[in-house]
Formats: structure tokens, C-alpha cells, sequence
């Protein structure tokens, strides 16, 4: 039988695992793969212009698509500016497979060139590593990577080949198979026996319960369950609070849905939260920024937690029961013991609070025209009803655009609201909506950054440019590290210390990479030029230049409860 090189190997290991698209930047030592990679027509290469970027496209990737992302890197730097991205993926449980090139097992622990202990590194930020030392375990290798990936709680997996290892010649009847039997590898669960005395309970509280609220998380859209979540809010009568993470699980303009909870939620959220007898957190890891202070979240409610992993439990705060399954199971069991309820006394109390995060800003009515300076908010609410009328895929970054857009989106579709959630990484949105529109091409996507975000990883315009990725990429422009500097706002008495950003002229820099350009400023521009954005066949840059400090409300500051949010004052313009 012909002799294979492990380069080549890995690429029909790829092909059969389902990859379809890579993300990458080549390196000396993964050049062997790249050489492979030539004849494997299959596996369609995208070159982003930095290893970050290619980590968040393939973080993107996979969520517009459910499908595991590919990421590629060379060792050393190349490998370490994985390392964001793959935080990223494995804070928000984005499956994602990671392969990287590492110096030749003789050069290994000699400092040699570009070498970086790459599995160590990642131990944190990964479900888990292989360090692949015979050509011949390559196959088995890739297929418990794509399994770690996207079992359980998904998340990255790391792959590092050295170069040695990829260049060697292999006789494909010594290719060894994985023992699956392993036990590092076993997914643990409870027995259908435990869990459904526990979802007995869980029915019999629902039943009692007075002031009950569901919250949702991305475990929802992770495990498709939209619907079952959709019936049960139907059923009993609930009221439904979706993280960051989670928005795109239920529909926005449901009468049941409050919003999102936490730093910068709904009064109605926040308050339905602190007042509920119960809350059942549905694929939500109870974060910080959702809780606010631990010891006086929901004080006079029971908590139920159902997710698939073990860990999250109890994280950052109590639970009274806790269902550790997947929710396509654990739903399954639960829907048929739930009654009909009408709760007419609670969501009474629920109205009092308003739904709406800045329901001051006057909504467009038929032939009303806002005209003068561009507010944030208001280019955001209009960017979210272009977002929404389309059907698009929204990929957000980090700060205060981020916040403002999630409190303004309507209905969205499962899995088409992208943003780091967990991290919080600055420069996701450009590479992450990239990564989406590649892998979605008949979804328009809607990249929406800040301009501090943008300037972290705008070099992957040449990269949109290049694949010819029809994004529309709008920029929200105040001059500022805008979350920072609201904060030194509230808590520093206005010393904005480090927060004020120049940048390029957006204008001009559209045009060095040959992309259509807009610069408003104006209210009475913001239609038009979002309209004709739309309707552009390529990629599109809108650059909103915002009034400066303008600020996110609600908020809830940092160490506080969730009913200690402060709303915008009602003299603040826009």
C-alpha cells in the first residue's frame, strides 16, 4: 500500500471530520500542511491577516452555522495569537478545532526558533490538547478532537502537529484507531432514573409557584430547543429573560419576553428577577454581569439550573435543584408534567416596569424625520430594524455598541446573534462576521463595532475584500473607549484617563481597500444611507460618527443588586 505524509493525512482527516473551510495564516512549521493543503481542493482556505482574526472567524463560523470551526496557525507567535480566540470560543461554548504547527520533536524543549509550548498555554482556554507525536495517530486524533468539540458543553480543542510529524511518510496500514474507552474522553450524566425524579420536582415547584421567570442562555439555542422553551412559556404563562447570549432563543415582540437581565438590562427583567418565588436558568451559566450581587440575586427564590455541564453548577451561586443534562433531554421530560397556568396577579406587577431600555427616544412614526446630530442609540435602534426587517445575521463587538444593540434587536433567528459574551474581546465582530458570511452566504450579515473594537483587527478588511464576503460593516464612531469612559464618567468624576481614540478616515481608508463607503453624522442621513448599504451586492462600511458621551442605561454598578440599577436621567439628551 502507497506510503501518506501525516500533512496529508490531517487534511483528509479534516474532509472526513466535515470541515469545509479553514482559517488560517501559514508559518515555517506548518508549512508541510499548507504544501498538503495544495491538493485537497476539498477544504477551501481562507488567509486571514492575523491568527486572532482567523480564530474569530472560525469562532463566527460555527455559530451561524452549528458546525465545528477550523482555525490554523505555525507555532510560536503564530500559535499564541490563537489564544483570544480560542478564550472566546471557550467562554461562549463555540466548537471550535484548532491546528497548529510546532518545531520538530528533536528541536522540542531547546528554545528553538518559534517554538511555544502551545498546549500548556491553552490548558485553560481549551475543553482539551493534543500534542500529535506519530504520523499514524493523525486520523484518530482529528476524530476525538471534532467529538470534544461539539459534545457536551462545545468548546475548542487544540491540535498541534510537529513539523517532523507532518512531513513523515506513514504506510496508511499502520494507521491506529482511538481507543474511545479512554477515560478522559467519557461524557458523564445521570441516569433517565435521577433525572426524572428531579424534573418531578422542578414540575411540582412550577406548579406552586406564584412569581416564577424563566432565563434563558445560549444552552437554548445550543441544543435546539427554541421551541420546547417557546411551548413552556406558552403553556404556564412565564415570563422569559435571555441573556446576552441567549437573545435569539425567544422572539423579542412576544408579550412574554422582558428582555435581558443584568449590568445593562431591563428594569423589567432586573425586577421580575429580584421580586420571583422562582427561577429556572435554562442553559445560562449565572454570570456575574447577569447576576449582579450574588448574595442578593432572586432573595426569595427557589433556583432550578439545568445545563449539560457538571461544573457550571453553583459557580457563583446556590442552586436549590440542578438537572445536569442536555436540555433536548431534560425539556423533553418536562413539558408534558406542566400545567396550563394563568398568571394574571404577576404580570400585573411585571408591567409596572418598563420593557423598553430608553423608551424616552421617540420611536419613527409615519412621516416623522429626526433631524441633527447623530445620536448612539438612535443609529443603533435603526441599524437593529435594518438587522431584523432582513433577516440577517447580527455580529456585534465590545462596549457600549454591544449593549445598545442588544437591548434594541427584534426578532432574530436561533443562532443569528453573534457577540463575545464571556470575554468580552475587543475586535471579535470584524473576523467573527467574516467567518459567518462565509460560512452563510445566502444571509445578508450585519458587522456592528465601536471604534475602538475596529481598529483592533480592521486589517481583516483585506480579507472580506479578498474572499469578496458581502458584509455590511456598520462603525459607531464617539471618539472615546465608550464603555471605559462612561464608567470614569459615573465613578472617576469625568478624569477620562486613556479613553479618548483618534483613528483613520474612514472614508479614506473604504477606498485603499476599494469598499463603499458612508459618513453620517446626521439623523436626517441615517436612512438613506443604511438603505442604500442593503442593497450593495459587495461589502459596505457605514461610519456613524455619535455624539460623544452618550451613555448606556440601564446600568447596574459593578458590586451592586439587581434592583439597585440606575435609568438614564431624564435630562439627558438622545
Amino acid at each position: 500500500m502507497a506510503s501518506i505524509t501525516g500533512a496529508d493525512l490531517a487534511c483528509r482527516a479534516l474532509s472526513r471530520e466535515g470541515a469545509q473551510v479553514l482559517f488560517g495564516h501559514p508559518g515555517g512549521a506548518i508549512l508541510p500542511f499548507y504544501d498538503a493543503l495544495y491538493n485537497h481542493s476539498a477544504l477551501r482556505h481562507v488567509l486571514c491577516r492575523h491568527e486572532q482574526g482567523a480564530a474569530h472567524a472560525a469562532d463566527g463560523y460555527a455559530r451561524a452555522t452549528g458546525r465545528t470551526g477550523v482555525c490554523v496557525a505555525t507555532s510560536g507567535p503564530g500559535a499564541t495569537n490563537l489564544v483570544t480566540g480560542l478564550a472566546a470560543a471557550f467562554m461562549d461554548s463555540v466548537p471550535v478545532v484548532a491546528v497548529t504547527g510546532q518545531v520538530p520533536r528533536p528541536a522540542m524543549g531547546t528554545f528553538a526558533f518559534q517554538e511555544t509550548d502551545i498546549l500548556g498555554v491553552t490548558i485553560p482556554v481549551t475543553k482539551h490538547g493534543f500534542l500529535v507525536e506519530e504520523a499514524t495517530d493523525i486520523p484518530a486524533v482529528f476524530a476525538e478532537a471534532f467529538r470534544l468539540a461539539a459534545s457536551g458543553r462545545p468548546g475548542p480543542v487544540l491540535v498541534d502537529i510537529p513539523k517532523d510529524v507532518q512531513a513523515s511518510l506513514v504506510n496508511e496500514k499502520t494507521i491506529s484507531s482511538f481507543d474511545s474507552s479512554h477515560p478522559d474522553f467519557q461524557e458523564t450524566a445521570g441516569s433517565n432514573q435521577e433525572m426524572a425524579a428531579l424534573i418531578q420536582e422542578v414540575a411540582k415547584l412550577l406548579e406552586a409557584a406564584e412569581r416564577p421567570v424563566l432565563l434563558v442562555g445560549r444552552g437554548v439555542i445550543l441544543s435546539g430547543t427554541a421551541s420546547k422553551l417557546r411551548y413552556l412559556a406558552e403553556r404556564n404563562d412565564l415570563p422569559v429573560i435571555t441573556s446576552l447570549l441567549g437573545l435569539d432563543a425567544f422572539p423579542a415582540s412576544d408579550s412574554r419576553a422582558l428582555g435581558m437581565p443584568g449590568m445593562h438590562g431591563t428594569e423589567r427583567a432586573n425586577y421580575s428577577l429580584q421580586d420571583a418565588d422562582l427561577v429556572l436558568g435554562l442553559g445560562i451559566r449565572f454570570d456575574d454581569r447577569v447576576i449582579g450581587r450574588p448574595d442578593r440575586f432572586a432573595p426569595n427564590a427557589r433556583i432550578v439550573h439545568f445545563d449539560v455541564d457538571a461544573t457550571a453548577v453553583e459557580r457563583t451561586m446556590r442552586a436549590d435543584i440542578a438537572v445536569v443534562a442536555d436540555l433536548s433531554k431534560s425539556l423533553k421530560m418536562l413539558l408534558p408534567l406542566v400545567p396550563k397556568a394563568d398568571r394574571t396577579a404577576w404580570w400585573e406587577r411585571i408591567r409596572e416596569w418598563n420593557r423598553e431600555a430608553d423608551p424616552i427616544l421617540e420611536r419613527p412614526s409615519a412621516g416623522f424625520r429626526r433631524m441633527g446630530p447623530l445620536g448612539a442609540r438612535e443609529a443603533i435602534r435603526a441599524v437593529a430594524r435594518k438587522i431584523t426587517q432582513s433577516q440577517a445575521i447580527a455580529v456585534s463587538d465590545v462596549g457600549q455598541h454591544q449593549m445598545w444593540l442588544a437591548q434594541e434587536l427584534g426578532d432574530m433567528v436561533p443562532g443569528s446573534h453573534l457577540t463575545s459574551g464571556g470575554l468580552g474581546a475587543m475586535g471579535y465582530a470584524l473576523p467573527a462576521g467574516l467567518g459567518a458570511a462565509i460560512g452563510r452566504p445566502e444571509r445578508p450579515v450585519w458587522v456592528v463595532t465601536g471604534d475602538g473594537g475596529f481598529q483592533m483587527t480592521l486589517q481583516e478588511l483585506a480579507t472580506v475584500v479578498q474572499e469578496d464576503v458581502p458584509l455590511r460593516i456598520a462603525v459607531i464612531d464617539n471618539g472615546y473607549l465608550g464603555m471605559v469612559r462612561q464608567w470614569q464618567e459615573r465613578f472617576y468624576e469625568r478624569r477620562y484617563s486613556e479613553t479618548r481614540i483618534s483613528g483613520p478616515d474612514l472614508v479614506t481608508l473604504g477606498k485603499a481597500y476599494g469598499i463603499p463607503t458612508w459618513r453620517i453624522d446626521r439623523s436626517e442621513q441615517l436612512d438613506s444611507a443604511l438603505g442604500l448599504a442593503a442593497n450593495e451586492e459587495g461589502p459596505v462600511l457605514i461610519w456613524l460618527q455619535v455624539r460623544q458621551e452618550e451613555n448606556v442605561y440601564p446600568m447596574v454598578p459593578s458590586g451592586a443588586a439587581l434592583d439597585e440599577m440606575v435609568t438614564k436621567p431624564k435630562h439627558v439628551p438622545g
